[in-house]
């Protein structure tokens, strides 16, 4: 069936925010290599970064990606941690150099190529439980009051399927959340008619406990398509062409129950399930600059990404009667097919500056700016996105980005280490804290091959909301993503 759906402002900081699973030496250098090249991710950072290689070269990579994430939900709730570990190979790519053999040309050396690299991990999971004053009717009732009991109930003869998928079809999906809670018994109207739009609820106010679970998989990933070209013996150049996927699976669970005077719902179940696929395509455009042989610097601007993306939902419900002994399940069986819609992520814009201690080592420094305000929702229905591009820019802020990393070579081996910090895109940071984090590792040379090793660690603090209606309130995080890296990489 078909149905409008809102998108939220989660949404948007999701698939805006970017996390590249690059090579390990990148890695372990925290990604500060917009100034450098010569590495499969630099080229990802730094377009023109193909053309520091001075011969075609390919690696690939691997990651063991870790997520630790520690909630405290309501009062007198119990502190619970999560761990998710995932492996996959997150990077493949090569380069190939092409020099000029006219001595007279100003263009001394072309490079092309090719890579796929994971921008953001998204198997992540937590499990909150505590007891709080606020219940899932709330929910219900945000979305029912005002609906007529007609447009919110099964007709005579009608299958709870049936019905969901029909309101779904027909008025969308804030009507098929206030027939679950009317189905299930959470909610009443004030008078029985057809013209009813106003509703009450049979869980009594009090104390609930609570119990929610998250579970979330999925990828973001880009192949790319890079030209990139050296000028005279000192200038760089380099554009990005990329085609972007996204594959996005959630599925969420809510326990409540109560004791409360006056309920006759004293238990809750509530499942929903969504997944997101999309694609995209964005542009890079690059530059580093050679200014002798001590210091380079780098400019790139990454084009906001015009992303196309559909979205499947499923849900269920059941309620249980105490005094009565009675259990309600509404489980409609049906996959809500929503109308594809577009989001634009915002555009960045990176500064670097690299400098090279001859062969014994580099310091390097990104910075990076991304105005998340800037994001925009757009349908190709009649459905409008005003509401909630209007909460994006509201509610939203440029967010900047230091990256620093650093290089020691001895003999065969180097000594790599870095430092990582990300402002929130939001303008109230206790909603989404800043990122902070760290990354060391190893390199071993073999003349025509390369093995590197690297550790990253990063933490943020996030105010997880439940649900995107009601008072539930949310459950407070603490995550602490870490990941092993392994590469190979060889000249060809």
């Amino acid at each position: 069936m078909l149905s409008s759906h809102g998108q939220n402002i989660s949404d948007a900081v999701r698939y805006s925010t970017e996390t590249t699973l690059g090579t390990a030496r990148f890695k372990s250098m925290s990604g500060a290599f917009g100034a450098l090249g010569g590495d499969m991710s630099a080229v990802s950072v730094n377009p023109a970064g193909s053309a520091i290689f001075n011969t075609s070269h390919g690696s690939l990579s691997a990651s063991n990606v870790n997520t630790s994430n520690k909630a405290e939900f309501g009062s007198n709730s119990n502190t619970q941690k999560i761990r998710n570990d995932s492996f996959d190979m997150n990077q493949i790519g090569a380069v190939f150099v092409f020099k000029n053999k006219d001595l007279n040309s100003n263009y001394n050396k072309f490079a092309a190529s090719v890579f796929y690299e994971q921008l953001q991990n998204y198997n992540s999971g937590f499990f909150a439980t505590g007891v709080s004053s606020n219940s899932i009717a709330s929910y219900f009732s945000d979305y029912a009051n005002g609906l007529r009991l007609d447009d919110i109930s099964a007709l005579e003869n009608e299958s709870i399927s049936e019905a969901y998928n029909a309101i779904g079809f027909y008025n969308g999906y804030a009507y098929q959340q206030a027939f679950l809670g009317y189905e299930s018994y959470i909610l009443e109207p004030e008078e029985d008619s057809s013209e009813n739009s106003a509703y009450y609820s049979n869980i009594a106010p009090g104390d609930f406990n609570q119990e929610y679970s998250y579970s979330s998989l999925g990828y973001n990933g880009k192949l790319s398509f890079n030209l990139g070209l050296q000028y005279n013996q000192n200038i760089y150049f380099g554009i990005n062409l990329n085609s972007h996927f996204i594959n996005y699976e959630r599925s969420t669970y809510l326990y409540e129950n109560n004791a409360n005077t006056g309920s006759t719902i004293n238990e809750v179940d509530f499942e929903n399930s969504l997944l997101t696929i999309g694609n995209g395509f964005s542009v890079q455009l690059g530059a580093i600059f050679k200014l002798n042989n001590f210091i380079r610097i780098g400019m790139t601007y990454d084009s906001p990404t015009w992303l196309t993306l559909k979205e499947e939902t499923t849900q269920y419900i059941s309620t249980f009667d105490n005094s009565e002994n009675i259990q309600t399940v509404i489980n409609p069986a049906v996959i809500n097919l929503f109308p594809e819609y577009k989001l634009k992520t915002p555009a960045k814009i990176t500064g670097s500056a690299a400098f090279i201690i001859s062969d014994k080592g580099l310091i390097s420094f990104d910075y990076s700016r991304k105005d998340f305000a800037s994001a925009r929702y757009k349908s190709n229905t009649s459905y409008g996105y005003s509401q909630e591009n209007n909460q994006i820019t509201n509610s939203l802020k440029a967010s900047n980005t230091l990256r620093i990393g650093a290089e020691i070579r001895h003999k065969k081996i180097s000594y790599r280490g870095g430092y990582n910090i990300e402002e929130s895109p939001y303008k109230n940071s206790s909603v989404y804290g800043d990122l902070k984090g760290f990354s060391i590792g190893l390199g071993f040379n073999f003349s025509e091959s390369r093995i590197d090793l690297s550790y990253q660690n990063s933490k943020r603090k996030i105010d997880q909301q439940l649900f995107d209606a009601g008072n539930l309130g949310s459950a407070k995080l603490n995550t602490n993503n870490s990941n092993v890296s392994i590469t190979l990489s060889m000249n060809l």
